[in-house]
């Protein structure tokens, strides 16, 4: 077996979770998920949705939580998650103008230094998770994710990379991994496939801004089934001492997405995972 823990990002199943909360999360606990990342609480207070967890065996990785969420007191909020279980907080976008490239990314800074020590000193660890815009180059030819990344120490914020993003943006996954040995506690493992110059990614998270707009298909797949290595990818995820692989699909296209969360568990375990 191998030595990375797998979770899943409950957005994967949200239109089911949204239908059917314990259900939802039964099905994934039977699927082979032991853990779970947050991406909200279903309007739940904390210690009720912790109770949820814990009733069907499940735990709480970390959450996904957008910056305005964390508002001007990141300590209530990170202690919300914290009551919910979770070890980790993942930022995870950034609109346009508060990417590094970005009008306003000074704010982000800001906002950053804040939630890093907010979630340092209640035992916790930030996240950054990226998209494929954050591989646009600053002046100096940099990634805007490299230049986020060198903002701050490790101790403050780590990354969460997003294995699509990364190799839609033209980046070798397992590379850009490497690249942040020691920093990478969390990769998150997604799939697709891509036709021509690769359709329009963004628009379930509203960014049309972002949108490529050049002539193509772009479609999500279960772990396994699209462009992926994912042995290389999980290889080095190991070697740069990563301790989570966390399954996220954005959308199931064709199939209910439950049914895509099991064919990526399925897929893993064939991995020895």
């Amino acid at each position: 077996m191998g030595k990375l823990k797998v979770a899943l990002q409950a957005y994967t199943v949200r239109d089911a979770a949204e239908q059917d909360l314990k259900g939802t999360l039964q099905q994934v606990k039977a699927m082979g998920y032991d853990t779970v990342e947050l991406a909200g609480m279903y309007n739940m207070p904390p210690a009720d949705f912790r109770a949820l967890l814990d009733e069907i065996g499940l735990t709480a990785l970390s959450a996904h939580v957008p910056l305005p969420e964390f508002g001007d007191d990141p300590d209530t909020c990170v202690k919300r998650y914290k009551e919910a279980g979770c070890t980790y907080l993942a930022i995870p976008w950034l609109p346009p103008e508060l990417c590094p490239d970005g009008a306003d990314f000074g704010k982000t800074l800001e906002a950053i230094k804040k939630i890093g020590k907010a979630c340092k000193d209640n035992g916790m660890m930030l996240l950054y998770h990226n998209h494929d815009f954050e591989f646009r180059k600053m002046p100096d030819g940099m990634y805007g994710l490299d230049y986020l990344f060198q903002q701050f120490p490790a101790d403050l914020l780590q990354t969460e990379i997003d294995t699509c993003w990364v190799k839609f943006a033209g980046v070798d996954p397992a590379a850009y991994i490497r690249q942040y040995a020691g920093r990478s506690p969390v990769v998150h493992l997604k799939d697709f496939v891509v036709e021509g110059k690769g359709g329009t990614p963004y628009e379930l998270i509203g960014s049309d801004a972002q949108a490529k707009k050049a002539e193509g298909k772009f479609e999500f797949r279960p772990v396994g089934y699209g462009c992926q290595d994912f042995p290389s990818v999980i290889k080095a995820a190991e070697e740069s001492g990563a301790e989570w692989i966390v399954v996220e699909q954005d959308a199931s296209v064709g199939r209910p997405s439950l049914e895509a969360a099991k064919m990526s568990r399925e897929y893993l375990k064939k991995l020895g995972y």
